[in-house]
């Protein structure tokens, strides 16, 4: 579904991507892994046509993703959940949840009703404010948000950060549903534990480089990988 080959990208002058190679299959979860500013949120910004490509190749389903505008890539299939939930505070969460959604894919997987049976404490505040909810709430929020858009592939950029541990247990056991229903994820996070159940391969991120690729099972029998790439 989305492929990506030796993608670049700076801020200004100052270039931060260098070669980003990935890889993203029909149904498969894959992550983003490296430690803090070593590109995992700026490559995802890229993909999304946020920040703009300055070499390198990403294209979705075989279409080229380099220059479209973000609403078109969207468009195209591809949904974000990004870093800080960025919710619409002042909007209901039927509100936030209505404003996101499109039907463009034949009949739609997700609507309100079957966003509401999959995360029950939204319905349950759905007339709530978005800035009345709880973290675990805001992030339940803004995932069923991108479901809302029927995403071919849904991207999670730190999907569990700030939560506490029973709360970020939800989130794994939400993201673990959406794979057994097929779904194709790319996740950043930094839970490597919970990412090694979930997720059937992953990339490493060093200084704007893939450095690593390889599935679930390569990365758990090598500890010196997470040791040498992951760890602070």
């Amino acid at each position: 579904m989305l492929s990506v080959e030796h993608l670049q990208a700076a801020y200004g002058p100052a270039q931060v991507l260098f070669d980003i190679s990935l890889r993203v299959g029909a149904g498969e979860v894959v992550t983003l892994l490296g430690r803090n500013g070593m590109g995992k949120t700026t490559t995802i910004r890229t993909i999304m046509g946020l920040l703009p490509a300055c070499g390198g190749t990403a294209a979705f389903e075989g279409v080229s993703l380099i220059g479209l505008p973000a609403y078109r890539i969207a468009q195209a299939g591809l949904g974000l959940v990004p870093e800080g939930r960025q919710i619409f505070a002042s909007l209901s969460v039927e509100e936030n949840l209505i404003a996101t959604a499109a039907s463009r894919f034949a009949l739609p997987r997700w609507t309100l009703e079957r966003v509401y049976d999959f995360f029950p404490p939204l319905a349950e505040r759905r007339r709530h404010m978005g800035h009345e909810l709880s973290g675990g709430e805001q992030q339940m929020l803004a995932i069923g948000r991108a479901l809302m858009t029927n995403p071919k592939l849904l991207i999670l950029d730190e999907a569990t950060e700030g939560l506490a541990p029973l709360l970020r247990l939800e989130i794994w056991q939400c993201l673990a549903r959406l794979k057994a229903e097929g779904q194709a994820i790319l996740i950043v996070d930094k839970h490597l534990g919970a990412l090694l159940k979930l997720a059937d391969r992953h990339a490493i991120i060093e200084k704007g480089q893939v450095v690593w690729t390889g599935t679930s099972a390569a990365l758990a029998a090598d500890p010196t990988i997470a040791q040498r790439y992951l760890q602070v």
